[in-house]
């Protein structure tokens, strides 16, 4: 059976989350806000607007749509100027990913980033390698929402029972279980406490390759 590895990005792929949490921060700050790291990594690509609204809502933070695309913008801003020329693959993620080809898995990205972020900070030796990419920019719902697995699903034209995502946070799980798909995370920006929902939570990407490698065996 033909296989195929739906990867998110930040995190994932690219060790890139500390400098969007920065990011984040300071647009915040701009506003006189302030709030606790651990809430933005525990919602990490949960950037559709009511939900993001509704994060903020029960932080105590109320904002209306408009409010949070402004505070969204001006987080990419930081971010490109900033942090962008910071960020690089996790060591090894190259290797699995030209692995995954060379053994004719399919791979789809899946990123709640816009595809003007994935062009600047992805390298094109990965970018390459992907067949089908999904980001929050393309008009479907985000995540937490099924739609972008949905759409990797359905642009490839696998099923689910031959589709693995690859997360490593709760919304992304949360997308990934909604759609009815294998989800494994990876410990890179939580314990494994809040990646609970997930089929399997690996603490490496050395041990993520050897599951990998042997789930398409299966």
């Amino acid at each position: 059976m033909k296989k195929a590895v739906f990867f998110d990005m930040d995190g994932v792929i690219l060790e890139s989350m500390s400098f969007h949490v920065r990011a984040w921060l300071e647009a915040l700050g701009e506003k006189g806000v302030s709030v606790p790291e651990e809430l933005i990594y525990l919602h990490e690509g949960a950037i559709e607007p009511k939900t993001a609204m509704s994060i903020f809502e029960e932080n105590g933070l109320p904002m209306d749509e408009y409010g949070f695309k402004c505070l969204f913008r001006r987080q990419m801003e930081i971010f490109t100027a900033s942090y962008q020329p910071m960020v690089r693959p996790y060591p090894g993620v190259e290797g699995i990913i030209e692995r995954l080809s060379d053994k004719n898995v399919k791979m789809a990205l899946v990123t709640s980033s816009h595809m003007e972020i994935v062009d600047k900070i992805l390298p094109a030796k990965i970018l390459n390698l992907m067949s089908y990419i999904v980001t929050g920019d393309n008009g479907i719902r985000r995540k937490p929402f099924p739609d972008p697995y949905i759409s990797a699903m359905q642009g490839l034209g696998f099923s689910v029972d031959s589709c693995l995502v690859v997360e490593n946070a709760p919304a992304g799980i949360a997308a990934a279980k909604a759609a009815s798909i294998k989800c494994v995370a990876i410990t890179t920006t939580l314990k494994q406490e809040h990646l609970s929902r997930a089929d399997a939570v690996l603490s490496s990407h050395g041990e993520l390759e050897g599951y990998l490698m042997n789930w398409i065996k299966q």
